[in-house]
């Protein structure tokens, strides 16, 4: 089975922003862009050829012919904008160059424009550089480039000297230069101050004249680059011919005068030149003498005559202006995608006084396609465009059938199969229309806002039509809505009937695909991805399986609610597609507007054909009921219809024979006025006949006696020749006669002067041969005489040549042996100048190496200063970073030790209470014993002989109440002792910290020092004498003297508070025994108060031992804080002691 092809056949529509978008190929063939093409179409014979543009270009931005018409030029932006230049004779208008801005970074080229002799190609960059590149094409070379302009002035337009191809012309807003190519760069020749105006377009109309067109309507006259004067349009249509007023202006009232309708295009042609004059309007200018103007045509674009309201046809602005190689016709493009022509043939033009234009081939959407729409019954083809028109094409004829432009926007179409009908879907209603023989009217109307798909169903019966997420299918014969599809949850995309209407496909942005049943309205498969927005669905010709498209960049082939192929993804999503009826192939259509052709059934891996086809991404696609064409419609508002072919070139073959019909619709209104119109016109016919007819007897009659009396004149003047011929022929008779006799006499003169001649010339001949022969015999005594002379001068010549040869000889070997002593003398100088050149070398290359050397040692130096430098900064660095830690890390240690001694003085405070609460027992003992005595003595008031012993009792309790105060004011002693010892143990702290802070100090320098030493490593004695120092200074100073100080005054610390402490506390054991025998003996109670005391001594000492395990932990994590190992046994032992004196408490 061969592959299918697609071919493209015709396009309909113009591509806009396209600078210089219409041009002349020849008489009959213009050329234009359309699509992501060039179109060649032929305006008699109605065919196209079509020039594909490149593949990754992002866009047209400018076009141009050659002078020769042979060569076309195109310019496309992307990254690296490039021209290509097409050769036009071609069949195919084969790609002869691609050109580039070479390594600049060039993204457009507004403009571009050929030499007059074809050789050079210049390009106009966009901003904000506004770059000249000039090309010698046919070689590929880059000749020149020159920046024209700053940023704030944008250059519009560039174009060669038409009379000599190296100077160039530039204009744009506030820039009007010329340019001239000269030893291999541009170069500026003159410029004009011109800073005010804004140019938009320029034509040469000689060879040192240019005129220029403004935003403000004013054509200017530059002369040789000089403003010299305006051409002033104030000649009004319908008056004679007459000199347009030109005026002498100056630059500084160049801006005086009112706005009027800018002037957009400009071209110029033998007799003068066009221009375009506001929206709709092109003059004709004539050149009258040497510096005026004549204005003699003003041409318009007419009324739309498709439009019913309000148009904006006469209001288009003119692009561009193009006129034939005969100039027999102007073409023109518009900003709306139109093209028009107007013939300028000296019939014509004389033939009405107002000239319109006409549609070079026929209207054109002006804005994006958005429905597509063909029948069974008819080559038709309906579209609908953004720009509220509807348009009806017949894709056989090549031919605009019915147009019909509306208030609001048509969103959606859709023939009826029979080609008669039409379903046009409005923000409001959906309305059912007639397709007459000129109109399109309506005749139903339904209430579905915004239905952006409609289709008839195969058979014309039914249609559906989408309203909003439902689709709503209606009887076409009594207009009744029949069934109302639900199920998606976004907006639907695209629907489409089976072959046999039986079931409806449906795919919506929602990621599902719905198959219906029109019978039932159920659901009979679905396919849902919520990760893709379906853009486009269709049946298979066998109606089988369902193939949809979307924004995951893949072709899915759906079957019984499951994906049953899927074509690979790709860079460009699909936006469309069609299925053929045979079954053979399958066409998307991409965002990026190529059209693609895809074997049936799916291949498996990345297997299509892409043809260049849009500017913008393909809206819709269709093929028609005999697989014989495929019509795409795009965002760029263009028709294309492509011819499907195999390999071979046939056309396909399909199993369906279609019969296309030709009746139209005409209402019965119409048509009576149509029939009354053509009895109006019989009559009109019957009487311009009588009329003529009695017109031409009257002709007739008065032909007849003109010719009567034109008869007799002639007969008279005949007989006046007649008589007149013969008095001639007598005349002649007798001057032949005259003219015979004087011939006679005049012969026998000549033969007697002839006789006497030759006697005369005789004897002169006679005489003058004897003359000859003197003088030859006097030329050979001559020649005699020369020839002794010549041998005699031979002699002495050759002679003379002897002598000279002689004495040139010796001169020669005079000369040899002068150059041979020259040489030898050049020789030993050379060999001395050698010798001094490399004694000289050997001086400059020991001093060389003596700077070198020199430096070497200098760079030595340096590398070490920097490098101690380094190692010092480094240090310093490393010493602020350690040294912020050790104050973080004192500062930390400090207020571990204030919090510290606020617990030591509130452990203090609490002993205090505690004695307090023991004085306070102590004299409540005595009261009550005071108490008891007074009892005992009045008890024992019979017992006199106890009193005694009661007495001493008392004296004696009395003494141990003594002791005990005694011991309490010892306690009190011991207590502020111990107040004094805390506070020089922190004085003691202090010191020791500042001298760990002394130590941490001089490690750091001593470090710093043995870092300064590693630097010498390579040289021992520096490193020995370095590391002697170190040694002297911080070893045999700092470490023994310190540590034989800090060791004696720590021993003689220790040993002294071990004293006292033992001391106190075998002091304290004594009384304490004591004070506990004494109580015992006396009292019971008091042993009981005894007791309780020793439970809170316990309690004491069981807190003395918490505070000890506290101690440890603080001495435990001064220790790891504490980097330096000489310091650590004198905090130790600082630490310990504390605890003890605080049990000791």
């Amino acid at each position: 089975m061969s592959f299918v092809v697609a071919q493209s056949h015709f396009i309909f529509g113009v591509r806009t922003g396209v600078r210089n978008n219409l041009c002349f190929f020849d008489e009959q063939t213009v050329v234009f862009p359309s699509g992501n093409s060039c179109v060649c179409f032929n305006t008699v014979q109605r065919w196209q050829r079509f020039i594909s543009g490149s593949e990754r270009s992002q866009g047209m931005r400018a076009m141009t012919t050659s002078s020769n018409r042979r060569y076309l030029a195109v310019s496309d932006y992307g990254e690296r904008a490039t021209v290509t230049v097409f050769d036009l004779q071609h069949e195919q208008g084969r790609k002869r160059k691609v050109l580039s801005a070479g390594d600049m970074s060039v993204q457009e080229f507004i403009c571009i424009a050929f030499s007059p002799d074809s050789k050079y190609l210049i390009g106009l960059t966009g901003s904000p550089e506004w770059m000249l590149i000039l090309w010698l094409w046919e070689k590929h070379k880059l000749l020149a480039t020159l920046k024209t302009t700053n940023t704030n002035n944008p250059v519009t337009q560039v174009s060669f000297n038409p009379y000599n191809n190296t100077q160039l012309c530039v204009s744009g807003t506030g820039v009007f230069k010329l340019f001239r190519y000269s030893e291999g760069a541009l170069k500026p020749s003159s410029v004009a101050k011109v800073e005010s105006i804004n140019f938009l377009c320029h034509t040469w109309v000689s060879e040192h004249r240019v005129i220029a067109g403004t935003d403000t309507g004013r054509l200017l006259v530059f002369e040789s680059g000089d403003l010299r004067r305006e051409i002033s349009m104030t000649c009004v249509q319908g008056q004679p011919a007459r000199q347009v007023e030109v005026k002498k202006i100056k630059d500084a009232n160049v801006n005086e005068g009112p706005s009027v309708p800018s002037i957009t295009a400009i071209l110029s042609y033998s007799k003068g030149f066009a221009c375009s004059r506001g929206p709709g309007t092109v003059f004709l200018f004539e050149q009258t003498d040497e510096n005026g103007y004549r204005k003699t045509r003003e041409i318009k674009i007419p009324l739309d005559a498709y439009c019913s309201g309000v148009t904006l046809a006469e209001y288009q602005q003119i692009d561009t202006i193009c006129i034939s190689p005969a100039e027999e016709t102007l073409a023109i493009s518009t900003n709306r995608g139109q093209l028009y022509s107007v013939s300028l043939s000296s019939v014509d033009m004389n033939k009405e006084d107002k000239l319109h234009f006409e549609f070079l081939s026929q209207s054109f959407h002006s804005s994006s396609i958005t429905g597509l729409s063909i029948c069974i019954r008819k080559p038709l083809v309906a579209t609908c465009s953004l720009d509220r028109s509807v348009r009806i094409w017949n894709y056989e004829t090549k031919v605009l059938e019915l147009c019909k432009e509306f208030q609001e926007e048509a969103y959606s179409v859709a023939l009826h199969p029979t080609g008669l009908f039409i379903l046009v879907g409005f923000s409001d209603r959906l309305r059912l229309m007639n397709l007459l023989i000129d109109d399109i009217r309506t005749f139903k109307e339904f209430t579905v806002r915004s239905c952006r798909e409609c289709a008839f169903s195969n058979g014309g019966h039914m249609f559906a039509a989408v309203n909003g997420n439902i689709i709503q299918i209606y009887s076409v014969t009594s207009f009744d809505n029949i069934l109302n599809l639900k199920g998606h949850n976004g907006k639907v995309c695209r629907i489409e009937w089976s072959l046999d209407d039986s079931r409806v496909v449906s795919c919506g942005v929602d990621g599902a695909v719905y198959e219906w049943n029109t019978q039932s309205g159920k659901r009979e498969s679905e396919s849902v991805l919520k990760s893709c927005s379906y853009t486009g669905v269709a049946f298979s010709s066998d109606c089988k399986t369902i193939l949809a498209v979307g924004t995951d960049l893949t072709l899915k082939e759906i079957q019984d609610c499951q994906v049953l192929r899927e074509v690979p993804a790709d860079e460009t999503a699909h936006t469309a597609l069609a299925v053929s009826h045979s079954g053979r192939v399958v066409f998307t259509g991409t965002s990026s507007g190529t059209v693609r052709a895809i074997k049936y059934p799916l291949p498996i891996q990345k297997e299509w054909m892409t043809y260049q086809a849009h500017s913008g991404p393909v809206t819709k696609m269709v093929i028609t009921y005999d697989d014989q064409f495929l019509l795409t419609v795009s965002e760029d508002g263009c028709l294309l219809i492509w011819k499907i072919i195999d390999k071979e070139g046939r056309g396909l073959k399909s199993n369906k024979h279609i019969v296309h019909t030709e009746e139209i619709l005409i209402t019965k209104s119409d048509l009576e006025e149509k029939t009354q119109h053509m009895l109006e016109m019989k009559m009109r016919l019957e009487e311009l006949q009588m009329e003529n007819e009695y017109q031409l007897r009257l002709k007739d009659m008065n032909y007849n006696e003109k010719l009567r009396e034109l008869s007799d004149n002639f007969v008279q003047q005949i007989e006046s020749l007649k008589t007149s011929q013969q008095a001639m022929k007598t005349e002649m008779e007798k001057q032949e006669c005259e003219n015979q006799q004087n011939s006679a006499e005049l012969i026998m003169k000549h033969s007697k002067e002839l006789k006497d001649l030759e006697l005369s010339y005789s004897q002169k001949l006679i005489v003058e041969h004897e003359k000859y022969q003197d003088l030859q015999q006097k030329h050979q005594r001559m020649q005699e005489d020369y020839e002794k002379q010549l041998k005699s001068a031979e002699d002495r010549k050759i002679q003379a040549v002897e002598e000279l040869t002689k004495m040139y000889e010796a001169k020669l070997q005079e000369k040899a042996e002068l150059l041979a002593q020259c040489q030898e003398d050049t020789e030993q100088k050379i060999s001395v100048f050698k010798a001094i050149i490399k004694q000289a070398e050997e001086d400059e290359e020991r001093k060389i190496l003596e700077i070198q050397t020199n430096y070497e040692k200098k760079m030595k130096t340096e590398k070490q200063t920097n490098t101690n430098l380094k190692g010092k900064n480094s240090i310093m660095a490393q010493k602020f970073i350690s040294l912020q830690k050790q104050i973080d890390d004192r500062s930390a240690d400090i207020n571990k030790l204030k919090q510290e001694r606020q617990r030591l003085l509130g452990l203090i405070r609490s002993l205090e209470s505690d004695i307090e609460d023991l004085k306070r027992q102590i004299s409540g003992h005595e009261k009550t014993s005071q108490d008891k005595l007074n009892e005992l003595k009045q008890k024992t008031e019979p017992l006199q002989h106890d009193i005694s012993v009661k007495k001493e009792r008392i004296s004696q309790l009395e003494e141990e109440l003594i002791q005990t105060d005694k011991s309490n004011a010892q306690l009190k002693l011991t207590v502020s002792e111990l107040k004094l010892k805390l506070k020089t143990r922190d004085k003691e702290m202090c010191k020791e910290s500042q001298k760990v802070k002394d130590l941490e100090t001089h490690l750091q320098r001593l470090k710093s020092d043995l870092h300064n030493c590693v630097g010498f490593i390579q040289e021992p004695k520096t490193l020995k004498d370095n590391i002697q120092m170190i040694y002297a200074r911080y070893v045999q100073q700092t470490e023994r003297v310190e540590r034989t100080n800090a060791d004696d005054t720590v021993q003689k610390a220790l040993r002294h508070q071990c004293d006292r402490q033992e001391r106190t506390v075998n002091g304290l054991k004594m009384r304490l025994v004591k004070s506990a025998e004494e109580h015992e003996k006396v009292y019971t109670k008091i042993m009981k108060e005894n007791m309780t005391l020793i439970a809170e001594i316990n309690e004491l000492r069981k807190e003395l031992h918490l505070a000890r395990t506290q101690a440890k932990d603080v001495r435990a994590q001064l220790a790891l804080l504490k980097k330096p190992k000489k310091s650590q046994p004198i905090l130790e032992e600082a630490a310990y002691q504390e605890p003890k004196q605080l049990g000791v408490s």
